[in-house]
């Protein structure tokens, strides 16, 4: 190798060009903004739908009391 890297001469700093920020900062973006959006997306699993049902319909029947209307 000749120790040019990138095509840049050994000593010189390497000066970016004008789409390369503008390139990290959105991929930097939305990669935040989609870590945000999955974090707080909505629980939409089959076992939590079938647990909130199989809750409701044993409270329907009085098997389960209803946690809201407990008596202290």
């Amino acid at each position: 190798p000749t120790g040019w890297l990138f095509g840049v001469k050994p000593g010189e700093k390497y000066v970016n060009e004008g789409w390369e920020n503008l390139y990290f900062y959105g991929f930097l973006g939305s990669f935040v903004v989609f870590g945000v959006a999955y974090a707080w997306k909505p629980d939409t699993s089959i076992q939590t739908w079938a647990l909130e049902e199989a809750r409701r319909r044993l409270e329907a029947e009085g098997i389960l009391e209803d946690p809201d209307n407990k008596k202290d």
